[in-house]
């Protein structure tokens, strides 16, 4: 790395580097000395020249001459199609429209392929309908296909890039990239947003299982071959392929870097360490030719990245010699000093070229053609963003785009890129312990496959699967996928053995071995954020299921499902062999392909993965990366046993090291998530699906059939709230009735089998206006009187009904009884 200069020396480069790039660009203030980058220390890059060929900027030239002010304005801003519709193009000549985590072809997130087809035809044909004197602009059409093609019912789903990176496997990212560029060309859409070369250096953070490795060697070498595999190589004058499409390198620039692995939060650390850990990747993805890049949603020392010209222009497009365009994050610019979601000058004088503007597109087309009008925006400025936008569109064959892939719905979940995702978890899965060779297991063996992972595509498959948080899916929403078990049982079969599922370990045939597959459930950013390290803290179920099997001699292997090493000591104490799955996708028969031997009893494959992510000894051990003073994992970085070199691992102490911060006794369901130690889970004829409350799939709303009592209720280890209860503190619940109740509704706190007390909440509910948030405040102390043990809640939230009702729910806390509390029929 080039050596910083003299403090006062970089003090005076710093004061002046702001004042003539925030001048440049019009920004509300200055940003502090600290957030300002000095482009002569970064790597250097460059677009290659295929990018900007004469021919494509003549192009551009003569077509930005026919544009209008509006037409130029809106080149600028993506919607999402949950938020437009084709015909509002005649009258907002948007430049991209995205897919969101979640959205889905007329608010249908779970329609089929050739709907998706259908939309994306709709919005074309109005795009490019013909004006006098005009060449029609197309619209580019983006989605998050970051794990294959997540958002469509039938894709291949490949392992996340935090099993990738343990793969450590160049050749097979460029393949993956090739694979998932086919299957979004299939659906009509042109751009995806990735690849991710996030460097995660505290796993806390929701987002870390986007990100390959702690250490940017591997975000570097992959970040050229997933760029070749998305687009393919450039060439001068000609458009990209039609089995590939538009990548962008996410998310510029720290987004894993931020105090305390908080999302969108702020990277308090030095120019030097910014460039070491998190900008070393972006320079091979701009060589490769990646044509966008996404400007992340969080800070680098206080101040926000997609507003800091010092590094969209000063960095990125000037030292990094990027020709592409820069494209924000959901909303990102809203968080801006001064600005709001519908009017953010700052940001495109920065050097941002496009808005995601999800729901917000239409005021910020307003208000951005009246800055410009006005100067705050200079011409100059938009007319760059413009031909930025513009070249891309040409480079992906817009224009006079071939499309002999789309509707072509077999390459979804094509037989080719199943095999490749198998392989792909093959290479990913790291062996932590194997004592007493308990694997590879006889193909002859009678095998018990517990946890609730086992069967289960979506657990397997983690966040960013259909739906935003990985939430809501069943295993007939992966009609070509295969869970662990099936896999399991498909090896075991064809060996002559036999395999039994019980998620909870009662088996009826005595097992020679139990395989129990547990961890994460689905999450992703923001509502993926944790406290510790620690896995299930407070109440420790998987564990006790490991050590039921265990106390019954029966061996024990276990398939850690996670997007991020997690403390989990007393779990591996408890089992012969422990495997980091990390978040598979849909071949869960690539587990099955390491653990069952082949029927003349040699090993079918061995284990080639190694840590990408330091394994923590102690829940304290946060941030916990590799090359940092007192490095002392319980596996490092790079470790990783096979069948070939094995090593036994002796028992790992149990004390977890300091736990900072109290148990959570008071919030149950916030942001889209029962936070731990609780959990949300439903019984009986009642289902639940994430929606919208003002932030993106923050609430659940709960639909009662009628057929038979159901209940939503959230759970987790006995909690003492006597304290609570005294202090007349009350369940707060933030709801919304959208069809009133046919029966008898009641909320109840339980504490065990026969344990509890209820109030029967039915006139509360039949007396809510249909559609409208409103808050109920319960007494805890009208369940107290109503039979409650407030010394050991282990559920302070139940809700039964026997008839039909649909509710939507947003929060569940405890909170200060001011007076407005109630006890609403206690019984």
């Amino acid at each position: 790395m080039t050596p910083s200069p003299p403090l006062l020396g970089r003090r005076l480069a710093s004061l002046a580097l702001a004042a003539v790039l925030v001048g440049a660009s019009a920004c509300p203030a200055a940003p502090l000395a600290d957030a300002v980058a000095h482009p002569a220390l970064w790597p250097a890059a460059a677009s290659p020249p295929a990018i900007t060929d004469a021919r494509t900027e003549a192009f551009i030239t003569a077509l930005m001459a026919q544009m209008s002010l509006e037409e130029k304005v809106g080149q600028t801003i993506q919607a999402d199609i949950d938020s437009i519709s084709p015909e509002d193009l005649r009258r907002y000549p948007l430049g991209s429209i995205l897919a969101g985590g979640s959205s889905g072809p007329w608010g249908d997130d779970r329609a089929p392929a050739q709907k998706w087809v259908e939309l994306a035809r709709a919005f074309r044909a109005v795009a490019g309908e013909p004006r006098p004197g005009h060449t029609p602009i197309p619209l580019l059409f983006g989605i998050d296909a970051v794990h294959g093609h997540n958002n469509i019912i039938g894709a291949t789903l490949f392992p996340h890039n935090v099993g990738l990176g343990a793969a450590r496997d160049p050749t097979l990212i460029r393949r993956i990239g090739e694979a998932t560029a086919q299957e979004v060309a299939v659906t009509g859409a042109d751009w995806t947003f990735g690849p991710t070369l996030a460097v995660p250096r505290d796993v806390r953070w929701g987002r870390a299982y986007e990100g390959y490795a702690e250490d940017p060697e591997v975000s570097v070498a992959y970040a050229g071959p997933m760029t070749l595999g998305l687009q393919g190589e450039l060439r001068p004058g000609e458009p990209l392929a039609a089995d590939h499409i538009v990548g962008s390198a996410k998310h510029f620039l720290a987004d894993g870097g931020t105090l305390g692995g908080r999302d969108q939060g702020d990277a308090r650390i030095s120019e030097a360490d910014l460039i070491a850990y998190h900008a070393q990747a972006y320079p091979r993805a701009i060589d490769a030719g990646i044509l966008t890049v996404m400007a992340s949603f969080s800070s680098w020392n206080g101040v926000k990245h997609i507003a800091n010209p010092s590094l969209l222009t000063g960095v990125l497009k000037g030292r990094m010699g990027f020709q592409g365009f820069v494209v924000g994050d959901w909303n990102a610019h809203g968080e801006v000093p001064g600005c709001t979601t519908t009017d953010c000058p700052a940001a495109i004088n920065a050097g941002l070229d496009m808005y995601m503007a999800p729901d917000s597109w239409k005021g910020l087309f307003d208000n951005t053609l009246a800055e410009v009008r006005s100067g705050r925006i200079p011409m100059r400025r938009l007319d760059d963003a413009v031909r930025r936008i513009l070249r891309v569109k040409v480079k992906a064959g817009l224009f006079d785009r071939q499309r002999p892939l789309e509707g072509r719905y077999e390459l979804l979940g094509s037989p080719e890129h199943r095999a490749l995702a198998r392989q792909a978890v093959r290479e990913s899965l790291v062996l932590l312990k194997n004592n007493g060779g308990v694997l590879p297991i006889r193909v002859s063996a009678q095998v018990l496959v517990a946890g609730d992972g086992a069967d289960d595509i979506g657990k397997q498959s983690g966040g960013w699967t259909i739906s935003w948080q990985g939430t809501g899916n069943t295993n007939a929403d992966f009609p070509h996928g295969q869970s662990i078990w099936s896999g399991i049982a498909e090896a075991v079969k064809a060996g002559g053995g036999h395999a039994e599922l019980a998620v909870d370990g009662r088996f009826k045939t005595r097992p020679d071995v139990a395989i129990v597959v547990f961890g994460e459930n689905p999450y992703a950013e923001f509502q993926g954020d944790i406290p510790t390290v620690e896995y299930q803290p407070g109440g420790k179920r998987d564990l006790a299921l490991l050590r039921s099997l265990k106390a019954q001699h029966i061996p024990v292997v276990s398939v850690f499902l996670s997007g991020r090493p997690l403390w989990t000591n007393p779990e591996i104490n408890a089992s012969d062999a422990f495997v980091a799955a990390w978040l598979p996708g849909t071949e869960g028969g690539g587990v099955a392909d390491l653990l069952i031997r082949r029927p003349d009893g040699t090993a079918a494959n061995d284990f080639t993965g190694r840590l990408s992510f330091s394994w923590p000894k102690r829940v304290d051990q946060v941030p916990l990366d590799h090359g940092q003073p007192g490095y002392d994992p319980q596996f490092a970085y790079g470790y990783g046993l096979s069948y070939a070199h094995g090593a036994v691992v002796g028992p790992l102490s149990e004390n977890p090291g300091r736990r900072d911060g109290a148990p959570n006794l008071d919030r149950y369901f916030m942001d889209g998530h029962a936070p731990e130690p609780w959990s949300l889970g439903t019984e009986g004829a009642v289902s639940l699906r994430a929606i919208d409350a003002g932030a993106q799939e923050n609430a659940r709303e709960a639909r009662w059939s009628g057929n038979g009592a159901g209940v939503v209720e959230i759970a987790g280890p006995p909690a003492d709230l006597s304290r609570q209860a005294n202090g007349d503190m009350a369940v707060l619940v933030r709801y919304r009735v959208d069809a009133a109740p046919s029966a008898p509704v009641s909320l109840s706190l339980a504490c065990g089998p026969g344990c509890g007390g209820a109030a029967d909440v039915t006139a509360l509910l039949s007396a809510s206006p249909p559609g409208q948030w409103r808050t109920a405040e319960v007494k805890l102390a009208c369940f107290r009187a109503a039979g409650a043990d407030m010394g050991r809640i282990t559920s302070p939230f139940r809700l039964t009904t026997a008839g039909r009702l649909t509710l939507a729910f947003s929060e569940i806390r405890l909170t200060a009884n001011e007076g407005d509390a109630i006890c609403p029929g206690a019984r």
